[in-house]
């Protein structure tokens, strides 16, 4: 697994990739800390699809860095494209909080996964 935050025009990106779990879980949440280390509004996209596997030991720096997002006046949206993460967010009962979104650019222009494909086939 590789956890990197990086720059994406006026938002922070946080791309994992391979296993999510108990054991990965602290470094996802050091880079989400990383990426919110600014002051003022902060945007942040969290790309998951490159992950392989994820289990629930993640919902909670996912969730603290939405709150922390959200209190500064800005957003966090998860790339989650594939059925992995999808499925554990969902059994979550947190869809309405990470949509889906298809890539990073999708997700810092607020075009979601679920919608672009309701949206096309209308």
């Amino acid at each position: 697994m590789a956890l990197y935050p990086e720059r994406f025009e006026e938002c922070r990106v946080v791309r994992a990739r391979g296993e999510l779990d108990l054991t990965t879980a602290p470094a996802l949440e050091r880079d989400l800390k990383d990426a919110r280390h600014s002051t003022g509004r902060l945007f942040v996209v969290v790309d998951l699809s490159r992950v392989t596997f994820m289990d629930g030991s993640v919902l909670d720096p996912l969730c603290a860095a939405w709150e922390d997002c959200r209190q500064r006046g800005g957003w966090l949206r998860v790339v989650h494209p594939g059925p992995g993460p999808a499925l554990v967010i969902r059994a979550a009962g947190l869809l309405h909080r990470f949509p889906p979104y298809a890539n990073a650019r999708d997700a810092w222009q607020g075009l979601r996964a679920d919608r672009a494909v309701t949206g096309r086939s209308a």
